[in-house]
């Protein structure tokens, strides 16, 4: 069972405006990577659905994670279809994030009062996913949808619509700057932040100070573009 509720969720995300994108099949890299983005300032982390076996790796690291960062509102990523949103659900996800709209999900998540973010590439798809009780869309992927323009063309005639880009984010003052000028609700970031180089010298305290620096510009930014939480 979840921990946070949606409402929940949805608000630590504006809060933040970050979440960090990442599997690995090691479970000690999972940690690692965790925790050093829960020491960084980081409070909603995204653990990707990839490879066989995912779901046993994120089901240890679920319960390691509400011992060690009790605060940290972890979630699943790359859910394509209902079985494996359900399957993630019993595993005690606090969020379902998929990379399409897929309409079965909503049934179950809704059920289960859970957090979904479909990703979507029109405005179309974005309105269908809000009227299935979307709080906040993902944009995927981000730069091949149209990056902060399509963001910020989206907000006009719908300013409600909370977004989330996920692909296509750095965390350079430069690019993040743009996303939320646009107006995003946060950002998804996986390699651009947590780099292979990284993970391989296992150097987890400069990963520690890279997400420390990208949270203090995020809330830099939030400051002069504030929205809705």
């Amino acid at each position: 069972m979840a921990r946070f509720t949606r409402i929940q969720v949805a608000t630590k995300m504006a809060e933040t405006g970050m979440v960090p994108v990442f599997f690995h099949k090691d479970i000690n890299v999972c940690k690692e990577v965790v925790s050093a983005c829960y020491k960084g300032g980081v409070k909603v982390f995204e653990f990707t659905n990839r490879g066989d076996f995912a779901h046993e790796t994120f089901a240890e690291l679920n319960k390691w994670a509400t011992v060690q960062c009790p605060d940290m509102i972890l979630g699943t990523g790359s859910v394509l279809d209902a079985p494996t949103a359900a399957l993630y659900i019993q595993l005690g996800s606090n969020f379902i994030v998929s990379p399409i709209l897929n309409e079965d999900i909503a049934s179950v998540v809704n059920r289960r009062k859970i957090l979904w973010s479909p990703g979507c590439g029109s405005v179309s798809e974005i309105s269908k996913a809000e009227s299935l009780g979307v709080e906040i869309v993902k944009i995927f992927p981000g730069s091949q949808v149209g990056g902060p323009k399509f963001v910020a063309a989206v907000k006009g005639p719908m300013p409600w619509t909370s977004i989330m880009p996920t692909g296509g984010v750095d965390p350079s003052e430069a690019n993040l700057t743009e996303w939320f000028k646009a107006g995003v609700t946060c950002v998804g970031m996986g390699s651009q932040l947590i780099s292979s180089e990284l993970i391989k010298a296992k150097d987890y305290i400069k990963l520690e100070e890279n997400v420390r620096l990208a949270m203090s510009i995020i809330q830099k930014l939030r400051q002069l573009y504030p929205v809705k939480v």
